[in-house]
């Protein structure tokens, strides 16, 4: 017989969400999204050339090796063997009103929502610093949505507050890991701009 208790009902799924490569500069803000996403907390999407753009931007203004940066790639691919998006090309065809460098981005949350076919509708959003970029009217006819790091973060503690704060606690070490002097967790999401999951953790 049927069963219509409400315990029977699955839980959503994560939500999908394409990691502009503007959001993985910061090592800090990097490996706190990782470590979210391993947390259960949503399901990170990118493309290779998300991928070189963030090597190449992080290899200028951080000096940092690029041998290092592709080991990070690899080991980031290893650890997410499903958050790789390709043949997103045919999806920026009918783009316009976004900047049309960031097609791509869009571009590869639209492959992640077709691909995901009749299973499921998913909620695919993206993530970026440069909102301004994007056009949050033709993204939602796409089915899409963007918001910031620290808006996207403070819902996610708002919704499940213990995988976010086990994804806190090391970030007091991966800054003093960067050759840092030691700081307070809610100086380092400030100097994050992370000022609404700063003001929540400290609650």
């Amino acid at each position: 017989p049927a069963r219509n208790d409400m315990s029977d009902a699955e839980p959503s799924p994560a939500p999908f969400v394409v990691l502009d490569a503007c959001v993985l500069m910061s090592t800090v803000l990097r490996q706190l999204l990782l470590r979210t996403a391993q947390n259960g907390v949503f399901e990170p999407v990118w493309t290779e050339r998300i991928g070189e753009e963030w090597r190449r931007n992080a290899a200028r203004l951080w000096g940092a090796p690029r041998e290092i940066l592709d080991d990070l790639w690899d080991a980031m691919n290893q650890a997410f063997p499903g958050a790789m998006e390709s043949d997103t090309q045919a999806y920026e065809t009918g783009l316009r009103y976004s900047d049309a460098k960031d097609f791509h981005v869009i571009a590869a949350g639209l492959a992640r929502r077709a691909r995901c076919g009749l299973q499921r509708t998913p909620v695919v959003q993206v993530m970026t610093w440069n909102l301004k970029d994007f056009n949050r009217s033709e993204l939602r006819r796409q089915g899409l949505d963007v918001f910031s790091p620290d808006v996207m973060l403070a819902r996610w503690w708002q919704a499940g507050e213990p995988a976010l704060r086990s994804a806190l606690k090391p970030v007091e070490q991966d800054y003093v890991a960067l050759g840092r002097e030691p700081l307070a967790q809610d100086a380092i999401l400030h100097r994050e701009r992370l000022y609404r999951l700063a003001k929540l953790a400290a609650a």
